[in-house]
């Protein structure tokens, strides 16, 4: 049979109580009905020991002195022990209770002397207000350590929340930079060669097609500038995504990228980059061709890239927009910069971009690259 929160309660109430009256009347001394009435309202008092442990205490004192409440006293000096954890109020409410079983009653002095010189008694007589004062102090301090290794827990469980959040966080920016950086690249390509199409073929259909295709083209840099937004408003961070980018995949890149690129490309000195490092070179050039071909059409560019002293230098520069040629008309959110320059300085680097002195545009980052350990 299980008892349930209130019956424990009850119990936990009642049986301090019943145990404690039943002491009273075991006994061999006759007592006369005013020490009977003293010890049981010794025990009858436990019912409030809860409420007021110290009151309850100096309730039980006069039935034991008088009477046969031992055990009513020593519950009390219990629960006072385990509710108070004051040493000087448990200091005084052990020498009562300890004071009221040695006094006799009445008191006469060849009585207590024969109790003073007894080492035997004097020692059951003692151990008892001892061993309940050790035992209330060994259960309040369970209590409390219980209530600490909760809070701990409780606090762990809030840090591992908070981690978890922090962790899909840094996954929702980093995807946020990625998309930027990977589709929004294709996307725009696919928008320059459809006007391409539309400007140098003679047939009304395909030129159809083609303002279709860069109309559902522009529509999705729109929508993606828009996902591109609400994901980075969650955070910050970096983490993997696979297939990664290398150095070795620029020239691929400049071939796709429908800008008149010159190249200086020294991948073969940066063996010993990291591949975030790599990742990073190869998003920092993206970017900045996406940037000629949506901001200066026309333009030539010079990529430069090289290792030198531990650390690749990324230079992409572009010459002003070609005069009379309008710039694509492609949304921008304005968060490939920000996002290249947040990569750079995650891995210890420094960004910059920015317009130079002929009306072109310079962007440039400097990436160490960690020496291997041994």
């Amino acid at each position: 049979m299980t008892l349930t929160p209130a019956q424990w309660r009850l119990l936990y109430i009642l049986g301090p109580v019943v145990l404690a009256v039943g002491d009273t009347f075991i006994t061999e001394a006759k007592l006369s009905t005013l020490e009977q009435a003293l010890s049981l309202g010794a025990g009858l008092a436990l019912f409030a020991r809860l409420r007021m442990p110290v009151t309850t205490l100096f309730l039980t004192l006069p039935g034991q002195f008088a009477g046969s409440a031992w055990l009513a006293a020593l519950i009390a000096l219990y629960t006072v022990s385990r509710l108070r954890p004051s040493r000087l109020l448990l200091t005084t409410c052990a020498v009562l209770v300890t004071a009221a079983e040695i006094l006799p009653n009445p008191l006469e002095a060849k009585a207590l002397a024969e109790r003073l010189t007894s080492m035997f008694w004097l020692e059951q007589k003692l151990g008892a207000p001892i061993a309940a004062v050790a035992l209330g102090r060994a259960v309040a301090l369970r209590c409390e350590l219980t209530a600490r290794l909760k809070e701990l827990t409780e606090g762990r469980s809030r840090e591992d929340r908070l981690l978890a959040e922090q962790v899909l966080a840094t996954e929702r920016t980093q995807l946020a930079r990625e998309m930027h950086d990977v589709v929004a690249h294709q996307v725009s390509l696919i928008s320059l060669q459809a006007g391409a199409l539309r400007m140098s073929t003679p047939d009304s259909a395909s030129r159809d097609a083609a303002d279709t295709i860069r109309t559902l083209a522009v529509r999705t840099l729109e929508e993606l500038r828009h996902m591109v937004g609400v994901l980075r408003a969650a955070g910050a961070g970096s983490a993997q995504r696979t297939p990664q980018p290398r150095l070795s995949d620029l020239p691929r890149l400049l071939a796709e990228s429908a800008v008149d690129v010159e190249a200086d490309i020294g991948y073969g000195e940066c063996a010993s980059c990291p591949e975030g490092v790599e990742r990073a070179a190869f998003r920092i050039v993206q970017e900045a061709l996406t940037n000629v071909r949506k901001h200066a059409p026309g333009a030539k560019a010079r990529v430069r890239v090289r290792c030198a002293s531990h650390e690749l230098r990324v230079e992409v520069r572009n010459t002003a927009a070609v005069a009379g040629t309008a710039p694509l008309d492609l949304p921008s959110g304005g968060h490939g910069l920000i996002g290249l320059s947040e990569r750079v300085h995650l891995l210890g680097g420094f960004f910059s971009a920015g317009p130079d002195n002929t009306g072109g545009y310079v962007v440039s980052a400097t990436i160490p690259i960690p020496i291997p350990s041994g």
